[in-house]
């Protein structure tokens, strides 16, 4: 059932997306004498220290490699507790503003920013603000742009939504529910975003759902509708980017407050299915769309 405030909430979806300055300008700082043009692209992620979440990004990294042959390509993770736990391993990965100094001290000249974050929330837009902090610095880059995050338009939105729903387990039935297990941000506007893709997803498949472990739509609002709707089983399905330690605990695990424990109190058989949206191709695809807009220095 799509709810009656769909309608303000994407009008405020899309006004923070406006506000939020996701239509990148290129930026521009040439200072001194010219040097040759050596491009490079960083990837930039949340992080994740599961190995087999791990595999997503060397997919992803596969994808860019092929998409812009012959370029540089760098990973940075934002989650410092996720840099300082691979490093006690003996992997190190560069912040996002680490990853930038480094570039622009091994002369490269043009950079495009890849954010994998799912919304334009307040992850997003402190890599925004640096990223354009760094183009600014005398004697640096001539060029650094940002691409725009996985749901930064309808068109986006509605593309994610097909690619989902085509990558759901095959014994799912239309009578079992499916629910999307998104992060959330209970303080950015851009949360909206999830009620906006929950209303999509409802709009394809009646018994699609999209519910946050931080903000809005909640599980237990789900919960009701199932119930309403005499539904016996459910899919849960991530939409993170891989399927990490929210997936693998807060969905999946066997504590008494995870998602598969709290819907198997109320009756309702859960299956979780342990796959990132990295793992998807299609959802890929918008972000190597978005990343070819930024690399190019246009505006989308």
């Amino acid at each position: 059932m799509v709810r009656k405030s769909f309608g303000w909430l994407v009008v405020g979806a899309v006004v923070c997306l406006m506000l939020g300055g996701l239509h990148v300008r290129e930026s521009r700082a040439m200072h001194g004498r010219e040097r040759p043009e050596k491009k490079a692209i960083l990837m930039v992620a949340f992080g994740t220290s599961v190995p087999q979440a791990q595999k997503a990004f060397e997919a992803i990294d596969q994808r860019v490699r092929e998409a812009f042959p012959g370029v540089e390509v760098r990973w940075a993770y934002t989650s410092a507790i996720i840099r300082k736990k691979l490093a006690s391993q003996g992997t190190v990965i560069d912040s996002p503003e680490t990853a930038l100094a480094r570039l622009m001290d091994d002369g490269v000249t043009q950079v495009a920013v890849c954010s994998l974050h799912t919304i334009p929330g307040a992850e997003f837009h402190e890599l925004l603000t640096n990223a354009r902090l760094f183009a600014r610095m005398a004697g640096g880059f001539h060029r650094v742009s940002v691409a725009r995050p996985l749901l930064s338009s309808h068109d986006d939105m509605t593309r994610v939504v097909r690619a989902m729903l085509a990558h759901l387990p095959s014994e799912r039935r239309p009578q079992d529910a499916v629910i999307f297990m998104g992060h959330g941000s209970q303080h950015h506007p851009a949360d909206a975003i999830y009620t906006a893709m929950d209303a999509l997803f409802q709009k394809a498949d009646p018994n699609a759902f999209l519910a946050t472990v931080e903000g809005y739509p909640s599980l237990d609002e789900v919960i009701s509708t199932l119930k309403a709707k005499k539904i016996t089983k459910a899919y849960l399905v991530p939409f993170m980017l891989v399927a990490g330690d929210h997936v693998r605990n807060d969905m999946a695990g066997d504590a008494p407050d995870s998602w598969k424990s709290l819907l198997q109190a109320q009756g309702i058989e859960a299956v979780p299915v342990l796959r990132g949206t990295a793992e998807i191709p299609e959802v890929v695809d918008v972000w190597l769309d978005h990343l070819r807009g930024a690399f190019a220095g246009n505006e989308e």
